[in-house]
C-alpha cells in the first residue's frame, strides 16, 4: 500500500486506496516498468472466508473506480451491486488519471511526467494489471466480472486471462474486437486533439482545447439522432447559440475539468487495441474457450457499439443467454436503463 499517486489527480475521488506493486510491468508490446506499478481501486462489502463473493467491476473509459458513484443505479442492497451480499472491486485502468499510473505519472527514467510518451498500453495490459490487485487482495474466485462498453471488453480479456477463477460475465454494449467505425472516431478525435498546439506541452493544463473538440466528437456516437432532437431541440426560432451547441460545449467542458488531456489521448488508443483474436487464433476460437456463463446485454439504438456485436458474441459463447434492452439512449444506455439491467441480474 502507499499513500497515494505521484500525481495531481484532477478531482477529489472520496474512499480511494491504492496498491503499489513494486514488481517490474511488462506491456504487451515489451515496455517495462521497472519500479512497478500503482492501482487507484475502491472496494465495497465484506470479502467472505471462502473468498468467492466477489464482483468485479471494470469501468469504462473517463471513468475513476468509485463504481457506486457512476453506476449508483445498479449499487446498493438488492441491486446488481449489492455490498451487503457481495465483496465488490473497481480498479482505475492504466494510463488514467484517477490514480492508476498514467500518462501524467513520473517517468522514473526522466523525472518528468510520462506525457505525450507514455508507451503504448492494451487492453489485454489493464487486465493483467488488475489482476495483481486480486492476488493483493486474496481474491480467489470472481463471481461476476461486470462492465460495459470497453468495461466490458475488459471483461472478456479477464476471462481468457483467469478462466477458471470467474464464474460468470457480465457483458454489457461491448464487442469482441474494437470495430473500424469504432477506430475511425478514434482518429477523427486525435486529429482534433493535434490541431491544439498546447498538446505536446508536458503539463497538467496541455491539450485542454482539443479534448473539449474530441469529447464533442465523442457525444455523437453515446448518444441517438433521436435523443438529441428529443432534448437538444430549440423551441423558439432563433437561429444563433442553439442548444445543441450549447449542451456539446458544456459536455466538453465538463471533461476538462475532469481529465487530463495526454490520459485521453492514450486511453483511446488503448481501445484501438482490442482484439480478443490476437495471438489466438480467430477470434470465434478465442470465443469458444471461455466455458463460464455469459450474460449479453445490448442497447437496441446503440450506433457505436450496435446489437451486431452482441449478436456474436452470443453466435460463439458457448454458455451465453442474449438481452437487448430498448432504450432511446443508444451507447449510454448501459449507464441509464439501470432498472432492465438490475432485473435481468437479481
Amino acid at each position: 500500500m502507499m499513500a497515494g499517486p505521484d500525481y495531481l489527480l484532477p478531482v477529489d475521488i472520496p474512499g480511494i486506496s491504492y496498491f503499489h506493486d513494486t514488481d517490474p510491468f511488462v506491456t504487451e508490446t515489451g515496455y517495462t516498468f521497472s519500479k512497478g506499478i500503482t492501482i487507484a481501486y475502491h472496494t465495497y462489502g465484506t470479502l467472505n472466508a471462502t473468498r468467492n463473493n466477489v464482483i468485479w467491476v471494470c469501468h469504462a473509459l473517463t471513468a475513476n473506480s468509485r463504481v457506486d458513484d457512476w453506476w449508483s443505479g445498479l449499487f446498493g442492497e438488492g441491486k446488481t451491486l449489492d455490498p451487503t451480499k457481495y465483496f465488490i472491486v473497481c480498479a482505475n485502468v492504466l494510463g488514467s488519471c484517477y490514480g492508476t499510473t498514467g500518462a501524467r505519472s513520473i517517468n522514473p527514467l526522466s523525472g518528468q511526467p510520462y506525457g505525450m510518451d507514455w508507451p503504448l498500453v492494451t487492453i489485454r495490459d489493464w487486465v493483467r494489471a488488475h489482476d495483481r490487485l486480486r492476488m493483493h487482495l486474496g481474491i480467489e474466485e470472481i463471481h461476476l466480472c461486470i462492465g460495459g462498453s470497453c468495461g466490458g471488453h475488459q471483461v472478456l480479456e479477464y476471462a481468457y486471462l483467469i478462466p477458471d477463477r470467474i464464474k460468470h460475465l457480465g457483458l454489457l454494449v461491448t464487442s469482441a474486437r474494437e470495430s473500424a467505425w469504432a477506430i475511425a472516431g478514434h482518429e477523427a478525435q486525435r486529429l482534433a486533439m493535434m490541431a491544439d498546439p498546447t498538446l505536446t506541452e508536458n503539463k497538467d493544463s496541455a491539450g485542454a482545447a482539443g479534448m473539449k473538440a474530441a469529447r464533442g466528437m465523442a457525444l455523437l456516437g453515446y448518444r441517438t439522432i433521436d435523443a438529441y432532437i428529443e432534448t437538444q431541440t430549440d423551441v423558439d426560432e432563433k437561429i444563433s447559440s442553439l442548444r445543441a451547441s450549447s449542451y456539446i460545449q458544456h459536455q466538453g467542458e465538463k471533461l476538462v475539468n475532469r481529465f487530463y488531456a495526454h490520459c485521453y489521448w492514450h486511453l483511446i488508443q488503448t481501445l484501438d487495441t482490442h482484439h480478443l483474436g490476437r495471438g489466438r487464433g480467430i477470434i470465434p476460437e478465442a470465443l469458444m474457450q471461455l466455458k463460464m456463463g455469459a450474460t449479453i446485454i445490448g442497447i437496441d439504438s446503440d450506433h457505436l457499439i450496435p446489437v451486431s456485436q452482441q449478436l456474436y458474441l452470443m453466435a460463439h459463447l458457448p454458455q451465453a443467454d442474449l438481452h437487448i434492452l430498448q432504450s432511446p439512449y443508444g451507447h449510454d444506455g448501459f449507464l441509464i436503463e439501470t432498472d432492465q439491467i438490475n432485473a435481468i441480474f437479481c
